[in-house]
């Protein structure tokens, strides 16, 4: 591997199938889902009321006073860059804080925080606003609270592109890296938006399920019976290296990160593409920035929400991109277990497919139980294992405003 080849050597999350990577991994490799009808007062008038909340609360991980300090969407990033920093093993290691940078996105950012203090100045006048509201409500402060943990100085960057957020972290964290800015640097997203406004605003739009049976069965990727997708919360973290920089610390080394492809559509600021040609250009440009070839693909862990159009636009980028080779590959969809994570989701699924590549298996796709005719894929119902030998694997995010970004990873 060259200096420039940048490595996984950490992996956190806090999602609705674990409090941490383990339980989440093997969440998916039991193919449960985190889906639960929603409880709250709040919900009941809701159009929608079936979501997938964390399974651990943040603050029973948290100290309380500085959770309280924090927007749920930044506790989430904290408890999840916590396991990541611990897992690549840093925790004492001193490092140059000039050389370490940090990149957490998040598609809509503090949403509960800035909606319950204007809940407040309605009620109770302006006084009642919290001194602390624009520090917890800025999309940046999930970034900035792991910034200052573990004072990082090369940067803390915020990148906000819909549900295409996390990946393009890991994209920018990879850029920062390549180009010298940084030797090791934290990237991922997180979202908390399971709150009565987004929700109505998702089912308003005809984003959400509105399934209202058994909550495991509402998200269903490319099943002829999807409606729409599932909305969950929770983050996704991964620490991030130069092969020279964990070499010479020693460090364990889950994949490569070989590469990244963005790209827009440009076409509406909901709706993705229906011939799928901005998502197309994305994997193209992640494979020629890898140096793969289509033949290299054994497994994408696809975006995949289960909403009608975007489904089938994906398949047909995985056909586009990959022609032939196509058909030997591995494709999931774990959002059918965690729902979508928004912000977070590019970087749980992620995860999710460093861990498939590092354990050479494939979570299933639950509630595939009749398969769209317009989806030619070879999709996973039940955990499938990958091949031995060099590898490599997609995963695959699209936003809402045409924003398209696909990740390469490799084994090592």
């Amino acid at each position: 591997m060259s200096p420039t080849t940048v490595v996984v050597t950490g992996l956190g999350t806090t999602s609705p199938l674990g409090g941490d990577v383990d339980s989440t991994w093997e969440g998916m490799l039991a193919g449960r889902s985190g889906a639960n009808r929603l409880e709250h007062d709040w919900a009941e008038q809701l159009p929608v009321r079936i979501a997938a909340e964390v399974a651990v609360e943040p603050a029973e991980v948290l100290d309380r006073v500085k959770a309280r300090r924090m927007d749920r969407s930044a506790q989430f990033a904290v408890v999840a860059a916590q396991e990541a920093w611990t897992d690549a093993g840093l925790p004492g290691t001193e490092l140059d804080p000039e050389r370490l940078g940090v990149v957490i996105a998040s598609g809509i950012g503090g949403v509960t925080t800035l909606l319950s203090n204007y809940d407040a100045l309605l009620a109770k006048g302006p006084r009642r606003v919290s001194p602390l509201a624009v520090p917890m409500l800025m999309p940046n402060s999930p970034a900035a609270n792991i910034g200052l943990l573990y004072g990082a100085q090369a940067g803390v960057h915020t990148p906000v592109s819909a549900c295409a957020s996390g990946n393009e972290a890991i994209s920018l964290g990879i850029d920062m890296i390549r180009l010298g800015r940084a030797d090791i640097v934290i990237v991922g997203g997180t979202e908390a938006a399971i709150h009565p406004l987004p929700m109505a605003a998702f089912a308003n739009m005809m984003a959400l399920s509105k399934r209202d049976d058994d909550p495991a069965l509402v998200s269903r990727p490319w099943d002829l019976a999807r409606d729409g997708f599932l909305l969950g919360e929770g983050a996704g973290v991964l620490v991030i290296e130069s092969a020279e920089h964990a070499s010479s610390r020693g460090a364990r080394v889950y994949a490569c990160v070989a590469g990244a492809g963005i790209t827009a559509d440009s076409h509406d600021i909901a709706q993705p593409d229906p011939a799928g040609r901005g998502g197309t250009r994305a994997i193209a440009r992640a494979l020629y920035d890898s140096k793969l070839a289509a033949g290299d693909i054994q497994h994408i862990n696809a975006h995949a929400t289960s909403t009608p159009q975007g489904d089938i636009a994906e398949g047909l980028m995985i056909h586009a991109t990959l022609g032939d080779a196509a058909d030997d590959v591995v494709v999931t969809s774990t959002k059918s277990m965690t729902g979508h994570l928004l912000g977070a989701a590019g970087a749980l699924e992620s995860i999710a497919t460093i861990k498939a590549l590092h354990h050479r298996q494939v979570p299933p796709t639950i509630n595939l139980d009749d398969l769209d005719p317009a989806v030619e894929l070879d999709i996973a119902t039940s955990v499938r294992e990958l091949p031995d030998g060099d590898i490599a694997a997609l995963n695959n995010s699209f936003g809402f405003g045409g924003h398209n970004v696909a990740i390469a990873f490799t084994t090592v």
